[in-house]
């Protein structure tokens, strides 16, 4: 099999025949590779792209890439990792590879966090992607009917024993945090967050815990979708995500960089002023008084 079509996606490679031997995972129809360049991708330089462009895109990877098993169709690249500084090398590279994925209609997620990696939670978020997608793409319910609950809504029972959203990523985070409590090694066992959605932009979550009564420990993750969707709320994903970094931050007692309690008010509240550069507004404003 080497074409997959002859729209825009003919210009992507399909999956290769040794996939069944090289697959990291197969789940729900689809297939997952890892480290794939994007030369693996493309076949040749598409147009609009220069060939300095290309040139160099080529040469630039994603972490994973998800194909449909049926077909062999690219459903996704995917990209885990700390988001660029800006004007730096790498955030040349991600330019790019974005212009080369738009000319050939590449779907890209791409997870920008400085704590979480592909080698540690990436084949997990793939397969809870692929889990959320196949799960909105069964529940489509009529007009008449009453809204289908949503993946990360589904309500089971809990390793605890109690009865919650099973699909929560940063639940045993919240587990953690009341452990770490109960060893006196933070002020509060609670997890908290927020999340938004930038009009021109990625969706954003936060999420933090009191470490002492003046000071929080908070990670921040950058959802973003180009031309696919996770099944979800990509913002909701963000906060969820941003909550398992700090269960990581946690397990491994990372706890310094911490932020004083009053300062982490004042910028969710400086967030809150921008409400109307957000999808749907600002829907935290309770969070905004220390």
């Amino acid at each position: 099999m080497t074409s997959i079509g002859s729209d825009d996606r003919g210009w992507l490679r399909a999956m290769p025949a040794e996939a069944g031997r090289d697959a990291l995972l197969s789940r729900a129809g689809h297939r997952v590779l890892s480290a794939r360049r994007l030369s693996d991708l493309v076949q040749g330089r598409p147009p609009g792209v220069t060939g300095s462009q290309w040139t160099s895109a080529s040469r630039a990877s994603f972490d994973f890439v998800v194909y449909a098993a049926d077909t062999g169709r690219p459903v996704v690249a995917v990209e885990i990792g700390p988001v660029p500084s800006a004007g730096s090398a790498e955030q040349r590279v991600e330019r790019l590879k974005d212009a080369v994925s738009a000319a050939v209609s590449l779907p890209v997620l791409r997870i920008g966090s400085p704590t979480l990696s592909a080698a540690e939670h990436g084949r997990r978020l793939v397969e809870y992607v692929i889990d959320a997608r196949a799960y909105a793409e069964g529940g489509a319910a009529a007009e008449t009917d009453p809204a289908p609950v949503g993946f990360r809504d589904i309500l089971g029972r809990l390793p605890d024993g109690r009865t919650g959203p099973v699909n929560d990523l940063g639940a045993l985070t919240r587990a953690a945090a009341v452990e770490a409590y109960v060893a006196g090694q933070v002020a509060d066992p609670i997890v908290r967050g927020l999340h938004v959605r930038w009009v021109d932009g990625p969706a954003q979550g936060w999420s933090w815990v009191q470490v002492r009564p003046d000071a929080c420990l908070i990670e921040q993750v950058s959802v973003t979708e180009q031309r696919f969707s996770c099944g979800m709320d990509a913002a909701r994903l963000a906060e969820d995500l941003a909550t398992v970094a700090v269960g990581e931050r946690l397990r491994e007692s990372s706890v310094a960089d911490l932020l004083p309690r009053v300062e982490w008010t004042a910028q969710i509240a400086a967030l809150s002023q921008r409400r109307h550069e957000l999808v749907g507004g600002f829907a935290f404003d309770h969070l905004c008084a220390d």
